[in-house]
């Protein structure tokens, strides 16, 4: 990520929480149709990335094609986002998509666990082939893959998830959908203040164990950190953890490869 696009997020993102609770679900489906529009248009989105060009402009431009479309709030943090000067039409779709999961993730408030639907319907993708190709493949439309996923997730998940994941596959901008779940995750838990690791083991870890899990990982990261537990036989013993882009490996399975790769070697 550039310098700009760096500061361009960081002046979008203090633009959201000064809306506090104003920031409903309306401001964050606004938010991704408008991503979706844009990214729609090669002319739009060079246009609206153009660092060269005048920052009022570009909010007028925004207001001339989504001011009768979007929620009050949704326009203004649209507004902010295209006058910052980002790194990458790629930058700026990024932007408005992580402005929209944090509005939904602020709307949801204390009681929704976002995260925890996201996860589960991870888990239910990565388990059929033909469902996870059916989300992935650039062949369908858009629009048949958000009403699909949205038909998977009726009565099963909250308005926030369901509003989350029909983004996701209608705009996955070449990333695969478990790629593109784990970001959402991870976006929505850090907008709670937490952070999420994904602990895999052959077998389920007892609860004592995932308490003293958390705790550890939380200080070292400082921040609480909430476990999602996917069981794999493959692992042998031990336990893999990902937090992020960081990997704790101390599985069986990988410490026999790595005997494999030495004795090769």
């Amino acid at each position: 990520m550039g310098s700009a696009t760096r500061e361009a997020l960081a002046s979008s993102k203090e633009a959201l929480a000064a809306l506090g609770a104003g920031a409903d679900l309306a401001t964050a489906d606004g938010l991704f149709a408008a991503g979706r529009a844009i990214g729609g248009s090669s002319h739009l989105s060079a246009a609206l990335s153009d660092p060269a060009a005048d920052a009022s402009a570009k909010r007028t431009v925004v207001e001339r094609i989504f001011g009768t479309q979007l929620s009050a709030q949704a326009l203004g943090l649209l507004q902010t986002v295209v006058s910052g000067r980002w790194s990458s039409e790629a930058d700026l779709l990024a932007g408005i998509e992580e402005l929209g999961l944090r509005a939904a993730s602020i709307s949801a408030g204390a009681q929704g666990d976002i995260e925890a639907e996201l996860f589960e319907f991870g888990k239910l993708v990565s388990s059929n082939h033909e469902l996870e190709l059916a989300l992935s493949s650039k062949l369908g439309s858009s629009a048949a893959k958000g009403a699909l996923a949205a038909s998977l997730l009726a009565g099963k998940a909250s308005p926030q998830t369901v509003s989350i994941v029909g983004q996701l596959v209608q705009q996955p901008r070449d990333r695969r959908i478990g790629e593109l779940l784990r970001y959402a995750s991870g976006i929505v838990a850090d907008q709670q203040g937490l952070a999420v690791a994904t602990v895999t083991a052959a077998a389920p870890i007892e609860a004592s164990q995932l308490q003293r899990l958390e705790r550890h990982l939380a200080t070292a990261y400082g921040r609480q950190v909430k476990i999602n537990q996917v069981i794999d036989p493959a692992v042998v013993g031990g336990l893999r953890v990902q937090l992020g882009d960081d990997v704790i490996d101390g599985s069986l399975a990988a410490r026999l490869n790595d005997l494999r790769l030495q004795l090769a070697g």
